[in-house]
């Protein structure tokens, strides 16, 4: 019989087990559950009293994640017909920065009684951007003490990440933080779950929660010098013991195989997080091959074979994505939920009417007038902050601008310009990373976008100049997690080994079509200043739109 692993996902509205042949990474069935309560950004669920929530808050049921393994995973086993028996290691991965308040034996303060009703014991997802005051004064204090740190993750720590949302806790709910007997990433908590043991993976530690290899997390000053009931943070409520990525966690407790149908015992990786984890299944383990995962927002990867300082980079992490290698990190805050926002409320009626005769969805019907328009003809331009931006400026106060619109602006117009505009984005991510010496030679794309939007990925290809490839795997991240099963279960000796065997690309390459570069770069040369005009200080308008907004002007 052979032998297999299983991945699991976590994404923003859903988690999706995966199960993979070790010997061969074919994908054989994959199962999805839902999160019965989704993203939790306008009030709580009524079973915990309902509070509303203020702007920018994002929070999630840990019991979602739980119940992914409960539905998804059997569910995935029985449509494989594989038998637990043959199932040797299990991985998961997760979006991040998403992190949870729990009591010392994992129970989330969420499920209290006590602290059901109050939004801080719930979990912070990765796109909470309410710790920005937080976030602010983490690279502000970084900056007066001159912590060194700050210059890896690209010189300022998004709100997205760790320490702001912890912070946030501590200064907005003190007896919420001081219940919270750990505070830990909601991928290692389903880890815990799942073998009853707590550990913390070296991704999450590295590029989340500012830890390096060979320093550890920030000093105990610099923590005080954040609050004075901050500085023992570390030591309290998270973990000095960093394992690496595709150590062995623990085994499958007797309560998480009646959960999930496997044997008890069965191995269970260190977590990861869905970007970094994705890489070894697109075989881009190799240093100059940038790996996009492109779905409602985008994560690039790349490795390099030495450190450098790159500005407005989410980090360099030595073992952050594969062991003996700097990863770099960056991405992009919106991209699939640009075109989703576009579609859903800026799209007239007789587009939907003219979709529905070509047999088409709106998306696709875009996409194909779209298609028809030659770089720049419609004379728009855009800034693809919808949702900030997490590189090059790590500023989630920014918003969206769309340039050049006249009366005779129509919706395909709009949307190509949109897509141009996520496609700049990246360049601006490519050309820092090459400004500060690590190569980028070519792309490789992930997620649910390159399957679904060709002319987005063409546009990509014309815009960089770059190659593109495919994943092979139709549930890259999953896939990648189920790679890191096998690592754990001892059936490959590393990553590299796993990935020479189970990771592939698709014959499918974009090529960039040169009769388009002179015009790309000239849009993409205005895109720039615009980018530094409305993004580095010169005019800050977006922001005062954004306290106007939110009751702050």
């Amino acid at each position: 019989m052979g032998k297999y692993a299983i991945g699991v996902d976590y994404g923003t509205e859903s988690g999706r087990a995966l199960v993979v042949d070790v010997e061969t990474g074919a994908e054989l069935a994959s199962a999805v559950h839902p999160y019965a309560n989704g993203v939790i950004d306008e009030r709580l669920p009524a079973n915990a009293g309902g509070a509303r929530l203020e702007p920018d808050w994002a929070l999630q049921d840990p019991n979602d994640y739980i119940e992914v393994l409960k539905h998804a995973v059997p569910e995935a086993l029985r449509l494989s017909g594989v038998s637990p028996d043959d199932v040797i290691g299990v991985g998961i991965d997760f979006t991040a920065c998403t992190m949870l308040p729990t009591l010392r034996d994992g129970t989330p303060l969420c499920e209290t009684p006590q602290w059901r009703n109050h939004p801080h014991a719930w979990v912070k997802l990765w796109k909470h951007h309410a710790a920005q005051p937080e976030a602010d004064r983490v690279n502000q204090v970084a900056r007066d003490m001159g912590e060194g740190w700050l210059d890896r993750y690209g010189g300022k720590i998004s709100s997205e990440w760790f320490f702001p949302k912890a912070l946030q806790i501590l200064n907005e709910a003190p007896e919420v933080y001081a219940a919270a007997e750990r505070l830990i990433e909601a991928c290692d908590w389903v880890i815990w779950q799942l073998t009853g043991i707590e550990t913390r993976n070296s991704c999450t530690a590295g590029y989340k929660a500012i830890y390096q290899k060979e320093t550890g997390f920030p000093r105990r000053e610099y923590l005080a010098a954040l609050h004075p009931d901050f500085a023992d943070v570390v030591e309290t409520r998270m973990s000095r013991e960093i394992l690496p990525l595709g150590a062995r966690a623990g085994g499958i407790t007797a309560q998480a195989a009646a959960w999930t149908g496997l044997k008890p015992g069965t191995a269970v990786a260190v977590a990861n997080v869905d970007a970094h984890v994705t890489v070894p299944s697109a075989q881009a383990t190799d240093p100059g091959v940038m790996v996009m995962i492109m779905g409602t927002s985008i994560c690039h990867m790349v490795i390099g074979e030495n450190l450098q300082v790159v500005p407005g980079m989410c980090g360099v992490v030595e073992d952050g994505i594969t062991p003996g290698t700097f990863g770099y990190e960056a991405g992009q805050s919106a991209v699939g939920d640009i075109f989703g926002w576009f579609v859903e409320n800026n799209v007239p009626a007789w587009v939907d009417r003219a979709a529905e005769a070509a047999g088409l969805n709106v998306h696709a019907y875009l996409e194909r007038e779209a298609a028809k328009l030659r770089p720049g003809e419609s004379g728009l331009l855009a800034l693809d902050w919808h949702n900030g931006n997490r590189s090059t400026l790590v500023d989630v106060e920014l918003g969206g601008l769309m340039l050049g619109a006249t009366l005779l602006t129509k919706p395909h117009e709009q949307y190509r310009a949109l897509i141009e505009a996520t496609a700049f984005g990246t360049r601006e991510i490519i050309e820092a990373l090459e400004r500060n010496s690590v190569p980028v030679k070519r792309l490789v794309a992930a997620g649910g976008l390159p399957e679904k939007n060709h002319l987005l990925m063409q546009i990509y290809a014309d815009v960089t100049q770059r190659e593109i490839g495919v994943v092979r795997a139709v549930q890259a991240p999953a896939h990648g997690a189920a790679m890191h099963g096998a690592v754990a279960a001892g059936f490959y000796k590393d990553i590299y080994a796993a990935a020479d065997a189970m990771g592939g690309l698709k014959d499918v390459v974009f090529k960039p079509n040169p009769a388009h570069k002179d015009d790309y770069d000239a849009l993409f040369a205005d895109y720039k200043s615009l980018y530094d005009y409305f993004g580095r200080g010169t005019n800050d308008v977006m922001k005062r739109l954004r306290a106007r907004r939110s009751g702050h002007a």
